[in-house]
């Protein structure tokens, strides 16, 4: 089944290059691969084949047929999904720590994109089964799918427009005596290209951060994104030098507060992957065009490990 997406290269594109512009706007896929469809016909702007290379005007119509994709090649496999909402348009999925979103080398099998194929078999007919944005594997929580290809392009448009809301709770390492922002480009580490970093030409990225409580050496953070890069609020944390709690790449060692008390030692030393969880995801509804509000706790070893962190601060006080 060949899928139609259209779209509009707005203007604030102007001036770039078409292959690049086009990863902006249609943003479910790789650069390379819309770069090959242009090539083979199956992508088309004002209705003829540019060059990659091109420069955008701004206003440009793109639209793109694309072909069967590596979704509907994905087996459908029994893995329990929690649905927060389910409705003929949309899916909300509160995903849990250690599910891949989308199959990959090493991750062919026991993804979110299996789980969703066996779930609601349709989906099989959509770019990468109607997933519009993706979470890291250890990241927990809020998730949307589309369920039509007309929902999928109103959803990747509102990410694109910056209209979709993401707030996400982060423990990290310090206390912030603040909140603030953080606008710093991200991009490929250079030398580690399975990392990412702050790098200068690198895409822009903006991270907003709100303190909800101090601790005794670590804050909860209330986070919200403008743009949703790889990596970006685990590297921005890092950047400025609170870095989120657990995490295998960007974190480090737990750092333990003189006189902690052993269960808080115990619970942050076992905590073995970052400490973010999707808490809040605000959306328009692409077929009634209500507000949407959805909201998913924190799992299980997240707020065991807060619980934990509180009774040592409460603890530290009394001292």
């Amino acid at each position: 089944m060949i899928e139609r997406l259209s779209a509009e290269l707005p203007p604030e594109l102007a001036g770039m290059r078409l292959d690049a512009a086009l990863a902006r706007v249609l943003t479910a896929y790789s650069r390379s691969q819309l770069k090959q469809w242009l090539q083979e016909g199956a992508l088309t702007v004002d209705g003829g084949q540019p060059l990659p290379r091109s420069v955008v005007r701004g206003g440009e119509r793109v639209l793109l047929r694309v072909p069967d994709t590596p979704a509907s090649e994905a087996r459908p496999e029994a893995i329990l999904l929690n649905v927060v909402h389910a409705d003929e348009a949309i899916l909300v999925i509160d995903k849990p720590a250690g599910l891949v979103v989308h199959p990959a080398a090493g991750h062919r099998e026991g993804t979110l994109v299996n789980a969703l194929l066996h779930h609601a078999p349709d989906l099989a007919s959509l770019p990468r089964a109607g997933i519009v944005h993706r979470l890291d594997k250890e990241t927990t929580g809020l998730l949307v799918v589309a369920r039509t290809a007309a929902a999928q392009t109103a959803l990747v448009r509102q990410l694109q427009e910056r209209s979709m809301h993401r707030e996400y709770r982060a423990l990290v390492q310090g206390v912030l005596i603040s909140g603030g922002t953080v606008d710093a480009a991200l991009g490929r580490h250079p030398v580690d290209r399975k990392r990412m970093a702050v790098v200068s030409g690198g895409k822009p990225a903006v991270t907003h951060y709100r303190v909800l409580e101090r601790l005794r050496g670590h804050s909860l953070l209330q986070v919200r994104l403008d743009t949703g890069r790889t990596h970006q609020i685990r590297v921005h944390m890092a950047h400025i030098g609170h870095p989120v709690v657990g995490d295998p790449v960007y974190g480090g060692r737990p750092r333990l507060v003189r006189d902690m008390q052993p269960e808080a030692a115990e619970a942050l030393s076992a905590f073995r992957r970052q400490a973010l969880h999707a808490a809040v995801l605000g959306l328009t509804h692409p077929v009634t065009g209500e507000a949407c509000r959805f909201e998913a706790p924190l799992p299980t070893d997240f707020q065991f490990l807060l619980d934990a962190l509180e009774r040592d601060a409460v603890h530290g006080s009394r001292r």
